[in-house]
């Protein structure tokens, strides 16, 4: 199991310079993935978009791919100068319209855009580098995020467990429940002072049982529990099956609160849904 959430960076040398990855995660209901792309690779994003989504299936994605070029290609930069001519030009008739103006500095020539021009890159090689490192990037990023669902995994494990431990105190107390529940309706009918027919007490008193019967609902507890550990041992992503199961679970641990016919019932159903509700926060970063 895999965590939505994490981070990987790595950097490698080609003949174009320095290109590092990083990868950022966090969790999201789908896969959503954003690019911050040198300019030589922003034709290849499908490409590489694709390569993510092969290895990652849930969760909101920022790449940021980089190049930081090597001083020989530095040496190589050029300048255009047409193009300094036509702002040299332009420069000109601002001055003879506003004599006043200072001189212009030409290190602001050269932020212009288009003004240095940089050798263009074979996309080829560079791409193929760039697959390569996202991919060494991805295996970083899934090491990282399985990890973290190794934690996860264990916590739910160690919830599921207390969530058994209710549910078995809760059925072996029912028997207590409905005792306390028949010796309470005798005392009230005694206080009354009058003679009940038998085969209606009895009658009454098994459809009290009936309602407070939640027999039905622990059962369905534990077999919830099993999927849960069913899907944590399983290697798809389980996010959203688990996600599913959080709220049969909620369901049941608010049907045995609403029939609880005493205080220990209604303090396990509260320690239910908080160990539900605990459970739940941890799976929104589940993939």
């Amino acid at each position: 199991m895999d965590s939505m959430t994490g981070f990987a960076r790595e950097d490698t040398e080609t003949p174009f310079g320095t290109l590092s990855c990083e990868l950022r995660t966090v969790n999201h209901r789908y896969l959503d993935v954003h690019f911050r792309l040198p300019e030589e690779l922003r034709a290849k994003e499908i490409e590489l978009r694709q390569r993510i989504g092969a290895r990652l299936k849930r969760g909101k994605v920022d790449c940021s791919l980089h190049i930081r070029r090597s001083g020989g290609a530095a040496a190589k930069v050029e300048i255009n100068q047409d193009l300094v001519r036509q702002l040299g030009a332009r420069i000109d008739e601002i001055a003879s319209l506003l004599p006043a103006a200072q001189a212009i500095d030409p290190i602001d020539i050269l932020r212009w855009p288009g003004v240095i021009e940089e050798p263009e890159i074979d996309t080829d090689p560079l791409l193929a580098a760039a697959t390569d490192l996202l991919e060494h990037t991805l295996g970083a990023l899934g090491q990282m995020r399985s990890s973290e669902g190794g934690r996860i995994a264990g916590m739910l494990e160690a919830r599921c467990e207390d969530i058994l431990l209710l549910a078995a105190s809760v059925r072996e107390r029912m028997p207590q429940v409905l005792a306390a529940v028949r010796k309470k309706q005798q005392e009230r009918i005694d206080k009354l002072d009058v003679d009940a027919d038998p085969a209606r007490l009895e009658t009454e008193l098994a459809l009290v049982a009936q309602k407070l019967d939640v027999d039905e609902e622990l059962d369905r507890l534990e077999s919830h529990i099993s999927e849960i550990r069913t899907a944590l041992q399983g290697k798809e992503p389980v996010g959203r099956r688990l996600d599913f199961l959080m709220q049969e679970l909620n369901r049941e641990a608010n049907t045995l609160g609403s029939k609880s016919a005493d205080a220990e019932t209604t303090k396990a159903a509260v320690e239910l849904k908080v160990l539900i509700e605990q459970m739940r926060e941890q799976i929104q970063n589940v993939e």
